[in-house]
């Protein structure tokens, strides 16, 4: 048995249990009242990017930062000898960032003055729980909306009616005036109009659907007009199935996102990549049953811009939150909305030179193959 392996058993872990630790795709560690990693499994290795020698040799304090939740946690535990959760967790480290991750500290009860801790990095499940809050943050809209569309489209028609009847008697300097209402009354009727569009309740035709001629078609677009003095990248898997769904509501989702994206780069050496990707680990529940829905189709827009803002990011999809001094915040709302109209999810990670929007959508069940799919003859 090699010295590592000694140090491996040195907290009373039979080999089987190590071999089952290790298999677990939890980091789990057994740490000693020095603060000190006596047992580090395979996943704990990759989490701290950092090898089961060198987590052992150095105390815990060496791979996270300064006042860490998770040595308060270990802390507490040593000195009380109870267990203890805690959930949505921020660990930061220079060697992997920041992550949210759930954290269970336990007492080693035949090793005395050693816990074990596991952790649960808070990644897709997180992102899917955040993604049914924007579904109803969008939602919420629907009923505004129709009634703003009753309330408000109709009595600035007469608004707008008058102002038209006064400025044909008006001086010069009144038309002024009238000519103002009239364009602001405008721009406040487009304003319903784009949210009138969350009240659509009709259901997505369900066709199947190239997401490849949708990302083709949204370049074309982007590049003769506003992306045209921007480099768009295309890394795609041709051997993609199609997806159920409508192309021009697909089409003008990724068109707002290219378009967003465009305008975060805003440089000459900006530069925008559409990838796709099959995922088959993704899964979502289905609200009210016990089906599970497949959703291993993702798209994803990057852009190497200066990122989004930390304290914005997790209200991105919610409605009237925008970075823009003269946007509505409507467009990522309305995304959100046609992604889960078609069964998806839409996440943002951002950091900066490096900004990922991340569409999962179903793949169609009929099918498979479909004429202009990439990679057929």
């Amino acid at each position: 048995m090699s010295s590592e392996s000694a140090k491996q058993t040195m907290v009373g872990l039979p080999p089987d249990t190590t071999q089952i630790l290790n298999a677990m795709p939890n980091p789990v560690l057994a740490v000693n009242e020095r603060m000190q990693a006596e047992f580090v499994n395979d996943a704990a290795e990759t989490f701290f990017d950092a090898s089961r020698a060198v987590l052992m040799r150095n105390k815990l304090a060496t791979f996270v930062s300064f006042g860490s939740p998770l040595l308060a946690l270990i802390q507490q535990v040593m000195e009380n000898g109870t267990s203890v959760n805690e959930y949505g967790v921020e660990l930061a480290s220079p060697r992997f960032g920041e992550r949210g991750v759930d954290i269970q500290v336990s007492p080693i009860v035949d090793t005395p003055g050693h816990v074990l801790v596991i952790l649960q990095e808070r990644t897709m499940a997180h992102k899917m729980d955040r993604q049914l809050t924007h579904r109803g943050a969008a939602r919420s809209v629907v009923g505004m909306a129709a009634v703003l569309a009753h309330e408000i489209k109709n009595p600035l028609s007469g608004i707008r009616g008058a102002a038209q009847l006064l400025e044909q008697v008006a001086t010069e300097d009144d038309r002024t005036l009238t000519r103002l209402i009239c364009d602001e009354t405008d721009r406040i009727c487009k304003l319903v109009d784009r949210m009138e569009v969350f009240s659509d309740e009709r259901p997505v035709p369900r066709l199947p659907t190239n997401i490849h001629v949708v990302l083709g078609r949204v370049k074309q677009l982007a590049q003769t007009g506003f992306a045209s003095d921007l480099k768009i990248g295309e890394e795609y898997d041709p051997s993609l199935p199609p997806v159920p769904g409508d192309q021009d509501q697909l089409i003008q989702v990724f068109l707002n996102l290219v378009k967003n994206a465009a305008e975060a780069v805003g440089k000459p050496d900006g530069e925008i990549t559409l990838t796709t990707a099959f995922r088959p680990g993704v899964r979502l529940a289905v609200p009210g049953s016990r089906e599970r829905v497949g959703l291993p189709i993702e798209i994803c827009v990057i852009d190497n811009g200066p990122g989004v803002p930390s304290d914005l990011l997790p209200y991105l999809f919610d409605p009237f939150v925008t970075t823009k001094s003269s946007g509505t915040g409507l467009g990522l709302a309305l995304v959100a909305k046609i992604v889960g109209d078609h069964g998806g999810i839409i996440e943002c990670d951002s950091q900066p030179r490096k900004t990922v929007f991340r569409v999962l959508l179903p793949m169609h069940m009929g099918d498979s193959a479909m004429p202009g799919m990439p990679g057929e003859n």
